[in-house]
């Protein structure tokens, strides 16, 4: 599903996307500040999720901090704000029940959303179009007020999402869907 509506990034937000489209990699703002833009909420912070490598981003910048650089986040310093910048990737099995044991990088923006919990987290704006790009149905979800998993398998692996839906569907009012609390409670 995609969706037209403006979200008005920040200069800084925009200042990355660019940089990072002019060297030739994909780069979208992603996630909650999507979520929070669309309901008409104040991003917290920006994330950001790109085709680009995290090596190749710390090359397009000049100060970069190595947040998570084995699972593809850098995090982009302008002055003395951070934006975190992640490799699209796919997610290796959680053998310690919060954490993947590896990823690995993938040239699909689709799967790298489908590792993510939520609809409402799942959604990205293009910056030349404006467009929402929303594979999963976060917006019609934010619409009806429920909150529902990409993958179910995100469940299984890190059992701290439960804990996550129970302060999203809190923080926004927000039912659960049951097929997510189905899951919860395998």
């Amino acid at each position: 599903m995609q969706n037209t509506t403006m979200i008005e990034l920040p200069e800084r937000v925009k200042e990355i996307l660019d940089t990072i489209m002019e060297a030739g990699y994909e780069a979208y703002a992603v996630g909650g500040c999507i979520r929070d833009s669309i309901l008409g909420r104040k991003p917290n912070d920006w994330d950001i999720t790109t085709s680009a490598s995290p090596y190749e981003i710390k090359e397009l910048f000049r100060r970069t901090v190595d947040t998570g650089i084995q699972h593809g986040t850098v995090t982009v310093m302008m002055d003395k704000e951070g934006f975190e910048v992640t490799t699209y990737r796919i997610d290796g099995d959680y053998k310690d029940g919060r954490h993947p044991s590896e990823v690995t990088f993938t040239a699909s923006l689709k799967e790298d959303l489908r590792r993510r919990d939520f609809t409402i987290n799942a959604m990205m704006q293009d910056v030349l179009t404006g467009e929402i790009i929303d594979h999963f149905g976060g917006q019609e979800d934010l619409k009806k007020g429920v909150l529902r998993h990409v993958n179910p398998h995100t469940f299984a692996e890190d059992p701290l999402r439960v804990l996550r839906a129970a302060q999203f569907a809190a923080r926004f009012s927000f039912s659960i869907a049951p097929e997510t609390i189905e899951l919860s409670q395998t």
